[in-house]
């Protein structure tokens, strides 16, 4: 069993402004980075423009800004999509990004960090199951979620409350990591579809 640490992809779902993504995700990598187990790469889809035309045969402008982004996802033993909930749906960007790529995912596991207002984000979450499940990728059962999240962060970006959202951390990292280390060793074995 391999020892390196796991490659962990924190994706950031939404690119609009004002949007309270970056604060989340600053929080939830700090707590990712803290562990020894991970070694986590930072996917903001704000700084990622990805074209919104999705072709066979893209251009050299669209082939540039993949280039910056499907690497990282290949790279990545494993996923974290921070998600807001848009009209009960999950961003556009972050579906963008998701069908750009089919291969990045497989055999793979992904996490949910989610934020929203009373439903936490949630209903974006169940949106986004069936369609990783549809890319060969595995979803974990629990997740971190934000009601009403600006008012669950302080000025400084820290949970006002730091007990619940950080043993949620840490069941989410945990299940994350074992679904990681396991089906990495699987796919160092036997390549996924072969």
């Amino acid at each position: 069993m391999s020892t390196e640490p796991l490659r962990l992809a924190v994706i950031v779902g939404s690119s609009r402004a004002g949007r309270f993504g970056p604060v989340i995700s600053s929080w939830f990598t700090g707590i990712a980075r803290e562990r020894g187990d991970l070694d986590v790469d930072l996917i903001d889809l704000g700084e990622h423009a990805l074209p919104l035309e999705l072709s066979q045969d893209p251009s050299a402008e669209a082939r540039a800004v993949l280039a910056e982004v499907s690497p990282r996802l290949q790279a990545a033993d494993a996923f974290v999509v921070v998600t807001p909930e848009y009209n009960h749906s999950f961003p556009a960007p972050l579906k963008n990004l998701i069908d750009w790529h089919y291969t990045q995912w497989q055999a793979k596991p992904v996490g949910f960090v989610s934020y929203g207002g009373l439903s936490g984000g949630l209903r974006a979450v169940e949106q986004l199951r069936p369609v990783f499940a549809e890319l060969h990728a595995v979803t974990v059962r629990d997740c971190v979620s934000f009601h009403s999240a600006h008012e669950q962060f302080d000025a400084d970006g820290r949970p006002r409350d730091e007990t619940g959202p950080e043993r949620a951390a840490k069941v989410l990292l945990d299940q994350l990591t074992w679904w990681g280390t396991a089906l990495r060793e699987a796919r160092s074995r036997v390549p996924y579809g072969s």
